[in-house]
This record gives C-alpha cells, structure tokens and sequence, in this order.
C-alpha cells in the first residue's frame, strides 16, 4: 500500500470515529448517507482510482442540503446544524487532493469533535474525542511530514508532545477564561427526565427499574444514616386522585429556611428530636425533575451562585425548581430524619391537611372501598375504636392484611396493571394481589381515605448503593420509589410504607428488583460474579471525579479561586485580567525557556562553541558583521578583507571554516571528534587546531 493511500485511510477513520456519536442524534437517512461517502473514499483510496468530478460532488451536496431541509423543515438550528455538519464533512473528503483539502478536512473534524459535546459532557464521550483529537493530530503531523515514510508511531508521537507543550495554555483558559452565563439554553426535548412528574399511574414507577442510569449521587460530610429505611430521598408528593391518574397540587409554595435549621411550612411549630442532622451534599444528573429529591426535612443552604437555580419549598416540605435542571446540579443541605409537629395546643398548621387529602371521586374503586367501609361495621376490626387511635390502628391493620393475604412484590403485575381492566386498584386489592411499590401506595392511601383518614402518596428514591471506591451513595432510576403518608393526630405527616410489609428487603437493605443481565453483563457476571459490579464501581468514582472537577467548574468555583489567589470580591473582568496575567506569565516563561535551551545547546555543542569563539575573535580583528554569519560566508568575508593584507592566513582561515562547514552540513558527518566523515575532513580538533594557527596571523582591520 503506498503512503497516500495508508494516510488517507488513517484519516478517513479518524472522520468515521468522530461522527459515530453523532449517528444517534441525526436522521437515519443522513448516517448512511455518510458512511456511504467514506465507504467510497476508502475504496478509491485503496484502487488508486481518481477522484469523482465536480458535477457529480456538486450533485451530492444538493441531495445533503434537500435532505436536511426535509428532515428538519430548516436548515437553520442546531439539530439541522449538526445533520449539514455531518453530511458535508463527508463529502469533502471526496475532494481529498491537495495538503490544503487535507487541512479542511482536518479542521472539519475538530469541529464535529465540540458538535459532539453539543450533546454529551460525559466522561465517556471525553475519551472518545481525546481519541479523534490524538488521530487528526497525528494526521496533521503526517500531512506535514512530505519525504519518506514516517510511521503513524512517529507521527501520534509528535503529536502528543506538541500537545502536552499546550496543555499549560489549555489549563489556564479553563481555570480563568470568565465564566459567562450561557447565550441560550438546551431546547426541553433534549433534555432528559427522571420518571419522577407531577402526576403518577399504576404502572409507572415500575417501568423506571429497566433505566438502571444515574439518578443522584450523594456525599454524606458525616456519618452517614442507617441505610435502608432512613434513605428516603422526597421527590412529589401527590394529592388530587381522579379515579386514574394521582397528581400534585399547584399551592403551597414557601420561602426557603434559614441554613442550618429545618423548613417550617405554615405556622405550626416544628419538634426536633436530639439526633445530630445529616450533612450531606447531592449532585444531580442533568434531568429534567418535577422537584428535587431529597431527605427527608431537608434545608437547603444558600446558592452564591448566580447561575444556581431557584428553589421554592412547598408546603409538603419538597423542594421544586422553577425551571428544568439543564446542567447537573450541586446542592447541600441539612436532613433532619426524624421530626414531629407540635400538635399538643390541637390546633393544625395551616395548610398540612387539605380537602384533597380526603377525596376520593365517585363511583371508582366501589369494591376496595366496600372492603373498607366492612372495617368498621359492628364486629369489624375497627368497630368502636376512637377517631384519635383511627389512624394509627387502621394502618397497622392494612400492613398486617396485606403480610397474611398472600400478596407479591413484583415488576409485572399482570392484569392489576393500568389500562387491563376498568379499575386496576380493585383488581390489585382484591384479585391478583401482584404489584410494584405504587400499586401498595395508591391502594393503602384509597382505603385510609375511605376510612376518613388524610393520606397522600409519596413519589421518589428509597436506598441506593454506596461506591467502596469513593464511598458516594450512587442513586439509580431502579430505586424509584413510592411510598405513603397518613396523617396521625398526636405525630402529624407519617410515612408509611406498604411495600415493607411484602418486601421488606426492599425497604431495609434498598435491595432493587433487577431485569436479567443483557448479553454482555451477563458473560461477565458468568466469568467472575464481582467484576461486573467492581467495573460498574470504579467507573462511577472516575466519573464523579470528572463531573465533579470539570464539569462542575462553574462561576463559584472560579470565584472561590480567585479569592484563594488574593483577589477581593473577584468577578468576570478580574477573572480576565488573571487570564491575561497568567498568559504573559507563560509567554515570558516561554521566552525564558527558549532562551535557556538555546544557551544550554551553545555550551553543550563543540561545533557551536567553536565557531562562537572565532565569531568573536574575528571581531576583534575588525569584521563586524562576524556574529551574523555561518561558517561559509564567513570565509567568503576574511578572503575580501584580509586576501591582500595576508592572503597566506586569509587562505588558510577560509579553507578551515570551509572544513568546519563541511564537517556540521556534509552528507555523511563525524558525530564525535575523533570521528571522520565519509568525504574525508578533518576531525574537529584538528579543525579547530587550524583555525586558531590562522587567526593569530591576521591582523587587526583598520
């Protein structure tokens, strides 16, 4: 294979491993369309074949500019950006003749590397790019490299040190380029979604358990709380009930607390127990969320930062933001796990219990509901018991049916599913008895309502694993959750969880109901059953590392820099002017390197040493210019100005610096000074013996 062939082929497969991830954010018809380009090229690349005319580029291009008008009915925007982006880097490596098309097209192809991180700042999508910026530096290297045939070793090799004298320029841009609020926000169809909404149907919560992806990692500054039952990260919480679908309610939005004291919603006054509070920081993954789970009776502490979202906290003690989370999102708060309201004075806080917590609409669920009106019938089990001791002794009663019944905890809950049937909460209480954790939640909050018991439904996250890697608690969307509150006279809001009562390792340990394994995991999980698990968990540490360094390095964080550098009340235009500090900090240290490297080449080299010192003697005999000049134009110099004063000496010296020219630049020169060359001079001492002989007789100039 010749050489052009073999650099073009490397090229085209840097192009093609840039634009596989942009394959899945552009329409199917545009990726064969570009495969099929370099496809082509490859193939005349390995024929030797010429390259097509322009005709027939000029043919595809409209095709790629039709197509992407289609597709995206603009070519205006992102999406339809990246799609012409895609399609024309394609096309140009048809056109693939000259260097100058070769620069094109690497340039091209920095450009689809930040169109990729248009789309995903992960760890993983890093590396890949790293990997396509190594390969078109390594093409460009080979571009500039004409004669012989360098290989792809020496050419990547080049690369990477030229890289590595640029990353000090790179770290000072990241650390100190002001950071500026972003000129437009990600359009909300890109964004992602935790499962967690405003409203909730049977059947959904369940689905989350197939999305093993991050949710929220967790980083507790203390002890860490017991694991299981005290993992209760509080996301909506639902009230209004149509007979179908459960639903937050609009109200109820407060100021946030103080730091470091708990939320107090309405005017009841808040008991704390003498636990010590949980410390703890959370980073959510950038998701669209309906609020933000957290633990239980949780305050947030303050956001410096501009750029930080919002937060309101509603009177059902959860927090929501007043726009999506478009970028991942640090917070740290307070949790207070085990709180009570003072209710002794018997008066409710305004706002805790709702109409709605009460509701239940007409003819729906008429067979739980029944069920649940024999509960109090003279001889039923709740007959004659005090409205005070309802509460409590109604949900005992519940958890206890529903541990003796014979029910099941599972991800299919067969026809007790929503839309199986007319009414899937009689189905599930009654007949199949088979559910996940919100078919337990709605059928316990329906019976307690019936009963005349305040109860609501409780969506978010239950348990997690935590990384031995980095010791993080690492919440997945698998541990979406729901769980109950009922309202007890003397203790207020109480979480109540039915899933415990059938699963209890699900609520005690934070044990998930997994899918099988796909095919890969599961030839891991064959092979050694903690590798799989060992892998997953250094890469979410590395992975925190990445969010938590890079990604999360925001205004705060550059201002919190600033300050640690001396800087009072640092912002943007300080954080330029430290740029340009630093930038000419590094260009003088630049120069000071360069200039240290060439004096420390000057004394390190015999040759350049010689020839110096008969630079500087020859100015001294009067030929200024003598330091401005190589060895030859040196001997052209002393046979003008000395050939008829002493044309013996000025023969002489010529004749030397003509050998010490000879010795530096001949085809085939001595590398030591014992050595000779293969046209024959003289070895540098004796060249050097000369030249001193020649200049003691030349006189001075006048």
């Amino acid at each position: 294979m010749s050489r052009d062939a073999r650099d073009t082929l490397f090229l085209l497969g840097v192009i093609g491993w840039t634009l596989l991830p942009l394959f899945s954010h552009v329409p199917g018809w545009c990726s064969a369309y570009a495969i099929a380009a370099l496809a082509w090229r490859a193939w005349l690349a390995w024929r030797h074949t010429p390259l097509p005319p322009r005709w027939v580029l000029l043919g595809a291009l409209a095709v790629a500019a039709v197509g992407t008008a289609w597709s995206h009915q603009t070519l205006l925007g992102k999406d339809a950006g990246v799609s012409l982006l895609v399609l024309l880097a394609a096309l140009k490596t048809l056109e693939l003749r000259a260097r100058r098309d070769a620069v094109v097209v690497f340039f091209l192809g920095f450009v689809l590397v930040l169109a990729n991180f248009l789309h995903s700042q992960s760890l993983g999508t890093a590396l890949a790019m790293l990997g396509s910026v190594a390969g078109l530096l390594g093409a460009l290297a080979l571009a500039h490299m004409p004669s012989g045939r360098p290989g792809l070793a020496q050419a990547l090799g080049l690369a990477a040190r030229h890289a590595l004298v640029g990353m000090p320029l790179v770290l000072l841009l990241f650390l100190f380029f002001p950071r500026l609020p972003p000129l437009w926000g990600q359009p909300a169809s890109n964004l992602g979604h935790t499962g967690l909404s405003d409203d909730l149907e049977l059947g959904q919560v369940a689905e989350l358990v197939s999305d093993d992806s991050l949710a929220m990692r967790v980083d507790f500054l203390g002890r860490p709380p017991p694991a299981g039952e005290a993992l209760y990260f509080r996301g909506p919480v639902l009230r209004l009930y149509d007979g179908r679908r459960w639903r937050a309610d609009d109200g109820g939005v407060g100021a946030p607390p103080a730091p470091g004291l708990p939320p107090t919603p309405g005017s009841g006054r808040i008991q704390l127990t003498l636990e010590q509070p949980v410390d703890y920081e959370v980073t959510f993954e950038p998701l669209r969320v309906a609020s933000l789970p957290l633990l239980e009776f949780t305050a947030l502490q303050p956001q410096l930062d501009s750029t930080a979202m919002w937060l309101a906290l509603r009177d059902d003690l959860h927090w929501q933001p007043q726009r999506p989370i478009q970028e991942r999102l640090k917070l740290r708060g307070l949790a207070h796990l085990r709180m009570s309201y003072d209710l002794s004075t018997g008066i409710i806080p305004e706002g805790l219990v709702k109409p709605a917590d009460l509701a239940l609409p007409a003819n729906v669920h008429p067979l739980t509901r029944a069920w649940s009106t024999s509960l109090r019938r003279p001889g039923g089990p709740l007959d004659g018991v005090p409205a005070e001791r309802l509460a409590a002794q109604a949900s005992d009663l519940l958890l206890q049916h529903i541990r003796n019944a014979g029910f099941q905890y599972a991800l299919a809950p067969g026809e007790g599913r929503a839309g199986d049937r007319e009414d899937a909460v009689d189905d599930f209480w009654l007949a199949h008895r088979t559910g996940f954790c919100e078919h337990y939640a709605a059928a316990y909050v329906v019976v307690m309502r019936s009963l005349g018991v305040p109860a609501r439904i409780v969506t978010g996250y239950q348990g997690g694993a935590f990384n031995p890697v980095n010791g993080l608690l690492e919440v997945r969307q698998s541990d979406a959750h729901a769980w109950a509150e009922i309202w007890l006279p003397e203790r207020g809001w109480t979480r109540v969880d039915p899933t415990a009562a059938v699963a209890p390792d699900r609520v005690r340990q934070g044990l998930r109901l997994r899918l099988p394994p796909g095919l890969m995991s599961g030839a891991l999980t064959q092979v050694s059953p903690a590798l799989l698990e060992r892998l997953r968990q250094v890469w979410g540490a590395v992975n925190h590392r990445w969010n938590d360094w890079v990604l999360q390095y925001g205004r705060q964080r550059q201002r919190d820099l600033l300050e640690d550098l001396g800087w009072e009340q640092p912002d943007l235009l300080t954080a330029g002017r430290t740029l340009l500090l630093a930038l000419a900090a590094l260009g003088l240290a630049g120069a000071g390197w360069a200039a240290w490297d060439g004096w420390r080449s000057q004394r390190r080299d015999p040759w350049l040493r010689l020839l110096a010192r008969t630079q500087a003697t020859l100015l001294r005999r009067g030929l200024t210019e003598a330091p401005e000049l190589p060895p030859r134009s040196l001997a052209e110099r002393v046979l003008q100005r000395w050939g008829s004063a002493a044309p013996q000496a000025a023969t002489e010296v010529a004749d030397t610096l003509r050998r010490l020219d000879a010795w530096r630049y001949a085809a085939a020169p001595s590398a030591a000074d014992s050595s000779r060359g293969s046209s024959g001079v003289a070895t540098l001492g004796q060249i050097r013996q000369r030249l001193q002989n020649g200049l003691r007789q030349l006189p001075a100039l006048r």
